[in-house]
């Protein structure tokens, strides 16, 4: 909920930015494209926290996968799992392989996910 708010307080902030840039032929330019960085920062985060519980959910549901016991950590599309309980090389790839199906992820990394 909080995320949502900072992105439609950034959403009202450019529109008035480009509202004002529209009237004045100064200095406005600037501030557009600061604002449009910081909207697409709140699209990368919203979009790696949407890939972090939409793993995290697939995983939880999968049967054979310990999926409470696997940390999902997402950065800028990049997927890293660990665990702190030891998993067997089966449970690993079906956890990639499950990782690696879900829209927006571009890589993933299971060197965290310890092997028996």
């Amino acid at each position: 909920m909080k995320k949502f708010a900072i992105a439609a307080a950034t959403a009202t902030a450019l529109t008035l930015t480009m509202a004002n840039a529209a009237f004045a032929q100064t200095a406005a330019t600037p501030m557009v494209v600061a604002a449009n960085t910081t909207t697409q920062e709140v699209k990368e985060d919203t979009s790696d926290t949407w890939i972090t519980t939409k793993v995290k959910a697939d995983l939880l549901t999968e049967k054979g996968i310990p999926g409470s016991d696997i940390k999902v950590e997402t950065n800028k599309g990049v997927v890293s799992l660990s665990s702190m309980v030891k998993v067997t090389e089966a449970q690993k790839n079906t956890a990639v392989a499950i990782t690696k199906k879900i829209k927006g992820v571009k890589d993933v990394s299971a060197a965290g996910l310890k092997a028996e």
